[in-house]
């Protein structure tokens, strides 16, 4: 399955190393206007060599959009649209041809295909997640232009963890620093963190928190759609997710249940709640509170130090993996968090329109 969403859908192709990452999104409404300079410059978020912290290969990661947009407004026809890969040092992976690295999905690949590119991870790669970002930076347009606004940032790396609430956090600062984390003192330990990683060849995990606000109330499905479900779904499948809470989230577990209650209140001539441990959602649906979750992202798997393995013949061996890799995903993965839960929106807000037709 190459596509997210059944109204606002992306389908994406591309590997690490071949020609292009691209994507076709199908279902965006016409007469949208699309700031290109916007979807750029969240590429440049995700891209890499942005900092002495993430890897240093050298892309450009442009934009070319083939279809779909006409005199800066979308047509309502499939957007197509390509990356070219440009810094991609196949020879790197010549030693892994044959053998699985540990937690990576080489051997997962062969057992489903039995044929896998191993060039930078082929298909498995984080590079494919280029194509989500160009989507999101479309579904966030459209949403921006119904009031609705996405931030991402980091909130843990490795130990060291961000305590304050989101609604004590000036989220402007997130691109203050290149851990993209709202906070300058705990964003200075995060890279120190990191760079203590970099330096012992290993790598070190964390988390990326998010916030939408202005959803209105009445969004989502109440059973196998739910909101928070396809927010998850989406998340789960970004590279290296290993975990997601939405709301109050397994802290909730140790409240009684009088604690937990959203109580309803009116606020400002509108229903609202006393508190928000629902995450702004109830039964699957959007309750017009602020929307807020958590997505663990696990070190990643690719260590510049020798590891034991097998080979495809069974045979133990070791590997010593070169290339150029980041020590932590956090940074990068911020604009790829925001990216899933704005097409995921869009997706929710084009189904809330359809269903009042």
């Amino acid at each position: 399955m190459n596509t997210l969403g059944r109204v606002f859908r992306l389908t994406s192709f591309g590997e690490s190393h071949g020609a292009a990452i691209g994507g076709v999104i199908d279902g965006c409404p016409a007469g949208l206007k699309v700031d290109v300079t916007l979807v750029q410059q969240d590429l440049d978020r995700r891209k890499p060599g942005q900092s002495h912290i993430t890897t240093q290969r050298n892309e450009t990661d442009q934009v070319e959009f083939l279809s779909g947009i006409f005199e800066e407004y979308t047509t309502g026809t499939p957007i197509g649209f390509i990356i070219r890969n440009k810094d991609h040092h196949s020879a790197d992976y010549n030693d892994l041809k044959d053998v699985y690295r540990p937690s990576h999905a080489d051997f997962t690949y062969d057992q489903k295909y039995g044929v896998r590119d191993h060039r930078g991870g082929g298909r498995s790669s984080a590079r494919e997640t280029i194509a989500r970002v160009v989507a999101g930076a479309i579904a966030k347009q459209l949403l921006e232009s119904q009031g609705i606004k996405i931030n991402a940032w980091v909130s843990q790396v490795g130990e060291i963890a961000l305590t304050k609430a989101y609604q004590d956090l000036d989220l402007s600062l997130t691109e203050s620093t290149i851990v993209r984390c709202p906070d300058p003192e705990t964003s200075e330990r995060m890279i120190a963190r990191i760079e203590e990683a970099g330096r012992n060849h290993d790598t070190v995990g964390g988390v990326v928190s998010g916030l939408i606000t202005g959803v209105p109330a009445g969004w989502g499905e109440p059973v196998f759609n739910k909101l928070h479900a396809d927010l998850g779904h989406a998340m789960l499948g970004i590279n290296a997710v290993k975990g997601f809470e939405y709301g109050s989230g397994f802290a909730g577990t140790e409240l009684s249940g009088s604690q937990h209650n959203d109580i309803f209140i009116k606020k400002d001539d509108k229903i609202s709640t006393l508190t928000n441990h629902s995450g702004g959602i109830q039964g699957g649906i959007s309750n017009g509170q602020d929307i807020y979750w958590r997505v663990a992202f696990k070190p990643i798997a690719t260590l510049l130090k020798e590891q034991k393995t097998v080979d495809k013949d069974e045979n133990e061996t070791t590997i010593n993996p070169k290339g150029r890799h980041d020590p932590c995903v956090l940074p990068r993965a911020v604009p790829i968090v925001e990216a899933m839960a704005a097409i995921v929106l869009a997706d929710h807000y084009l189904l809330a329109r359809l269903s009042k037709l």
